[in-house]
């Protein structure tokens, strides 16, 4: 297997540690006055999405991840987690939903995403950095109060809240910022 020496860790590197995959989210390079540099990294265990802190000292290195990416079409969610099938083979794959964390909101049907692969065995996704969604419930402008930077609390159709500007209504649909969940703007139809 490939190695990673401490001089190639980057955000985003991808490693192995205890036999699972890690994704770096963090790397901070310390020099202290007297002795070897160290490298302070944060990461994120790619299949249970937990996280660990480890430094490691110059000239260390790690085994590297072998992960692949490849397009994947969310199909539905169920208490197991999301369920992908993969856009080249159409097997059906569950990611769980510890995994998902907050990309899981904005998810709609159909929605094709990038799916991480350790192995054949799927860890991850990214979803699509967009969604386009309907407003089910806001309350009206007040008459006056409708200053240019007036923003009120929207329900979406997927039951989340997000902050839209005041001349935003009830049936509007919106694009959002997938990610993020801010408002992008209204979409005409």
């Amino acid at each position: 297997m490939a190695q990673l020496n401490t001089s190639d860790f980057r955000r985003g590197s991808k490693i192995i540690l205890d036999g699972e995959p890690y994704d770096m989210v963090e790397v901070n390079f310390v020099k202290p006055g007297k002795g070897q540099a160290l490298y302070k990294c944060r990461l994120r265990n790619l299949i249970k999405g937990t996280w660990l802190d480890r430094t490691y000292k110059s000239g260390d290195s790690l085994e590297a991840a072998e992960i692949r990416e490849g397009d994947g079409q969310f199909l539905y969610k169920d208490s197991s987690g999301l369920v992908f099938m993969d856009q080249v083979s159409f097997d059906q794959y569950t990611i769980p939903l510890n995994v998902a964390a907050d990309q899981a909101k904005f998810l709609q049907d159909g929605a094709i995403c990038a799916i991480l692969y350790w192995g054949e065995q799927p860890i991850g996704f990214t979803a699509p950095d967009k969604a386009v969604m309907k407003v089910t419930y806001t309350e009206d402008v007040v008459r006056g109060n409708t200053s240019s930077n007036l923003t009120k609390p929207a329900t979406l159709e997927n039951g989340e809240t997000v902050q839209v500007p005041a001349f935003v209504n009830t049936g509007d649909v919106i694009r959002i910022n997938a990610q993020t969940g801010e408002y992008l703007e209204r979409v005409r139809g």
